[in-house]
């Protein structure tokens, strides 16, 4: 690929006309498409987009598929297309973006397509997309409940995946890969210059991306808050190959105090000796690059994790007795303030980034940016550009975070203090990865294109920041409460008055797999945990998983519930009080769709769909699909009150709740239809529940629970 036609701007959402802006999607969407493919051209043997070179990635393989499947799964959840290209492809492809608990990083339960399959796929999807686009309502500005918004995500999230395959690409054995044109690496290569520490003065800086911005922005950019960063010297230079080697050759892998136990835990595991892309052959250091290996380039920046970066800085601090640690996110946002353009911006980019110079880094000391701080006036290089810079600060919301419901798994699972920002954006960070509000975070021993730079601060302690510990997303806490809170009204816990009417209903039938869908925060899949010897909850909402499986590793878990107008009341609740604290090892909680689920979720001996059946997209579709993952004489278990909405269920899907040649037609006859070839209904009851809103106002519905057979 042209090393020009490479280059591209995220959309400005906010100038233009509508026809316009819809030539300008569709441009940057193809361009999208083309940049990630060229990118897999890269790789020169089919077999080794099978090969698992990062043991915590899935093989390349699932990546290209992914993004594809992913602007499916988003288009179908927004209602932008009714149908599917490759359910089966929708759901093996559908997630596995992060280290999560509940990822399946099992190789064993996936039959992986040839690449041509997914190839054609891609081809399809891009149809599709391209189609979508000439028709879908198109408004300009474009805002985050528009059409066009989801089709950026898709489009955004595509070039996430383009920087986070890159990094697999460049663990992948030399022979498995080719250089192609315009992905060539940078070669000026020499000595490392020295680093010297500069002043930044004492900044008021406000941190946060507003709602009416002309780019778009993921969910945990959007907020404000004003933090006062006080005056602290950074290092003019990100620290380069040449500066880290001194930590390398003063022993600072082999000497514990360096680092945090964390990191002490990291280098027992994975026995590192020097960074992961770098390694000794003759005597010599040798770099891999993306598709090539190079004698270590000194003035190149060094890549590494957080838990590195935080060692060296410990030796820093600890060889010059002054306090060295890594910028918080508030300190580098104090830096970039010096740049006054941002990307949509710029004629040509003030650093290595945008895939605008190599397909590499480059020598730190080749893109400088001047420092005016009253009568002082430094200068500084790579603010941004060449690699990511690791912050001491875990990611967490600003003030006004919202989750986009279209995407409510893009954020909320790195808010547990374990995922740390990364700033500044590398040289393969594209779009809205190189704007100045891009906010991501990795787990602290997780390898990207990252380094870092530090800065020496008047005291060792961080500056304060509340971690926010106690869950508050309103919707989660409302079903945590539901869950695991108080009875009201004499109401009995609604998930465990399901599971004992279950098991009173199958009676002495075998018990030994159980699925649990659309299990929310987890209760009832913690309840069917007492009576089988292995449960799998699944849950569509990345949220609720979390939170159920903070309280399987944890036992425990925090949040907020509302009493009245901006007051709040805390609660914790423990597996311990519950008596459901043994029950941990049979249960496994995966997010997932219930309408296309993942080919290893079958051969059960109950399927509950509590609470589940009127919030489906296609209800029909599920209980068509759902009969083959249940044994012989299994059974079925359905609860729902049978409100049906059409934000949820398009009015032609619905089960019930119409007339049929002028006659009521209720839920309960469109579940016979649907199931009465595979299945009996054996028993209905009534099951009451109630759901608190606010300490003055609750919810009281009640479900009916049906109790099929299969035949």
């Amino acid at each position: 690929m042209d090393i020009q036609k490479r280059i591209s701007k995220t959309l400005r959402l906010d100038i233009g006309s509508s026809d316009t802006k819809r030539q300008e999607l569709k441009a940057y969407f193809n361009q999208t498409f083309d940049l990630y493919e060229s990118l897999f051209k890269l790789i020169s043997l089919d077999a080794s987009y099978y090969q698992q070179a990062e043991p915590l990635r899935h093989p390349l393989i699932f990546y290209f598929g992914h993004t594809a499947t992913f602007f499916i799964n988003k288009l179908l959840l927004a209602k932008l297309i009714e149908t599917r290209i490759n359910p089966e492809f929708e759901a093996m492809f559908a997630i596995g973006v992060d280290e999560m608990s509940w990822d399946d990083l099992n190789d064993a339960h996936y039959d992986w397509p040839t690449v041509s399959a997914v190839q054609n796929y891609r081809d399809q999807v891009r149809a599709r997309v391209n189609q979508l686009i000439d028709t879908v309502p198109l408004t300009v500005p474009i805002r985050q409940e528009d059409p066009g918004w989801t089709i950026l995500m898709g489009i955004e999230h595509e070039r996430i995946h383009l920087e986070t395959s890159s990094v697999i690409i460049r663990m992948l054995p030399l022979a498995s890969v080719q250089l192609m044109t315009g992905w060539e690496s940078c070669h000026d290569v020499g000595a490392a210059p020295a680093n010297t520490l500069v002043n930044v003065g004492q900044q008021s800086v406000n941190l946060g991306k507003s709602e009416t911005d002309a780019t778009y922005g993921w969910d945990n950019e959007y907020g404000n808050k004003n933090v006062l960063v006080d005056e602290f010297k950074v290092s003019q230079h990100l620290v380069s190959n040449g500066e880290y080697l001194a930590f390398i050759e003063a022993g600072g892998y082999q000497t514990p105090e360096y680092w945090t136990a964390e990191g002490q835990d990291w280098l027992s595991f994975s026995e590192a000796t020097m960074p992961r892309f770098w390694r000794i052959k003759d005597g010599q250091y040798l770099q891999r690059n993306l598709v090539e290996e190079m004698l270590l380039p000194l003035n190149w920046p060094v890549e590494v994790n957080y838990l590195e970066s935080k060692a060296f800085c410990n030796w820093k601090a600890t060889v010059t007795q002054t306090h060295i640690r890594l910028p918080t996110e508030a300190e580098w946002s104090a830096l970039r303030s010096y740049i006054d353009t941002d990307q949509v911006d710029w004629h040509t980019a003030p650093g290595n980034i945008n895939l605008e110079y190599y397909a590499s880094s480059c020598p730190v000391n080749r893109f400088a940016t001047t420092m005016v701080d009253g009568q002082s006036t430094d200068v500084i290089f790579d603010i941004i550009g060449n690699v990511w810079q690791w912050t001491e600060t875990p990611i967490d919301t600003y003030p006004g975070f919202k989750v986009h419901p279209i995407y409510d798994d893009f954020s909320t699972p790195t808010f547990d203090g374990k995922h740390n920002l990364i700033k500044g954006g590398s040289w393969i960070a594209t779009g809205n990865e190189s704007l100045k509000h891009a906010r991501y975070a990795f787990r602290r021993h997780f390898s990207q294109h990252a380094g870092f730079r530090y800065i020496e601060a008047k005291q060792s302690e961080l500056p304060v920041e509340k971690v926010n510990t106690y869950e508050t997303d309103n919707l989660v806490s409302q079903y945590l409460e539901f869950h695991y809170g108080d009875d009201y009204f004499s109401v009995p816990n609604f998930p465990k008055a399901c599971i004992e009417a279950s098991m009173a209903a199958i009676g002495d039938h075998p018990r030994g797999r159980a699925l649990d869908l659309g299990c929310a925060v987890g209760r009832s899949t913690f309840e069917f945990g007492r009576y089988f010897k292995h449960v799998d909850g699944i849950d569509f909402s990345a949220r609720f998983i979390q939170s159920a499986f903070q309280l399987k590793e944890a036992g425990q878990v925090r949040y907020t519930v509302p009493t009245e107008g901006n007051l709040i009341a805390y609660r914790e609740k423990t597996l311990e009080d519950l008596d459901l604290a043994t029950l941990d090892s049979q249960i496994e909680f995966s997010q997932g769709d219930a309408t296309n689920l993942k080919p290893q979720f079958k051969d059960y001996d109950l399927i509950f769909a509590g609470n589940l059946i009127d919030r489906l997209y296609q209800p029909k579709l599920f209980l068509e699909r759902i009969v083959n993952r249940i044994n012989d004489k299994g059974w079925l278990i359905i609860t729902s009150p049978y409100t049906w909405l059409e934000e949820y269920t398009e009015v032609e899907h619905w089960l019930g709740g119409y007339k049929v040649n002028g006659e009521n037609f209720g839920t309960l006859d469109g579940l016979q239809e649907a199931l009465g070839g595979h299945f009996e209904l054996k028993s209905r009851q009534d099951i009451p529940f109630v759901i608190r809103e606010t300490q003055r106002k609750y919810q009281h519905s009640v479900a009916e629970m049906t109790v099929w057979q299969k035949r």
